[in-house]
């Protein structure tokens, strides 16, 4: 499978999502309301968790392949954003670059650490932007949500979203461990993939025009799938056919644990 995105664009897209996350964090009355998918944060220490997420990120990018992840080179761990309205606007803001600039220096195809060494996605930095994209995204939702005014996550982020989380968070090599079955998703854009799940583990392609109906399919807009991969919204807000079960298993299955 081909990255729908050219990296120059992937980090367009990271730009283009943190500045909708700063701009939601600036219009807030209040950023000690609970955000209701993040129900253990407020909205403050959701842009805590994002602001140094990305500073986080920037280290992990620039060190480069490893076996772990960098250590923390401040004793004292996580930076803690402050409470000024500008100044933490500023501090979002420099996150933002500091991730972006780690990730130009290093480009797409150089190694580095990752979570996900049993996926379909490569462990490098291009890959990282990828899924940077999709964190600052849904996280940007929660932020609007939490005032009232969630918004469908851009077509082009929610597109490349869908590809990005089968790719990355679905696929992998550990045995399924129930019974066989294929999952077809379609998206109201034109796009659709296969998800395989058998003894070799879950595997993510693209699905032919002419390919057999699955086991089951599930349907509609790239924003409500990607919603629904990151339990924002239930299953049965998306059109589904056929068992539902193999994805109710799959959403509950750590192929780690």
């Amino acid at each position: 499978m081909q990255n729908i995105l050219e990296f120059p664009e992937v980090l367009r897209l990271i730009e283009d999502r943190s500045a909708a996350f700063r701009a939601a964090i600036a219009s807030a009355p209040d950023l000690d309301v609970q955000v209701p998918t993040c129900p253990d944060w407020t909205l403050r220490e959701l842009a805590q968790h994002l602001g140094d997420g990305r500073r986080r990120q920037a280290a992990i990018v620039a060190a480069g392949p490893g076996a772990e992840p960098p250590a923390r080179t401040d004793p004292k761990g996580a930076p803690t954003a402050p409470r000024d309205r500008e100044a933490l606007d500023a501090w979002l803001a420099e996150s933002t670059e500091l991730v972006l600039d780690a990730m130009r220096e290093a480009g797409p195809d150089r190694g580095c650490w990752t979570w996900w060494g049993r996926s379909q996605a490569p462990e490098t930095s291009g890959a990282v932007a990828r899924h940077q994209i999709q964190e600052i995204a849904v996280h940007t939702y929660d932020a609007q949500l939490t005032q009232g005014a969630a918004q469908p996550l851009p077509t082009d982020v929610a597109v490349e979203g869908v590809d990005e989380f089968l790719t990355t968070v679905s696929a992998t090599t550990v045995p399924w461990p129930f019974k066989p079955a294929t999952i077809d998703l379609h998206t109201t854009e034109g796009r659709s993939w296969r998800l395989t799940l058998n003894a070799d583990g879950v595997r993510c392609d693209d699905l032919a025009a002419d390919a057999e109906p699955g086991d089951m399919a599930m349907r509609g807009a790239a924003s409500e799938l990607v919603l629904y991969f990151y339990e924002r919204v239930p299953l049965d807000s998306l059109e589904t056919t056929g068992d539902t079960k193999p994805m109710e298993q799959l959403a509950d299955w750590d192929p780690n644990a």
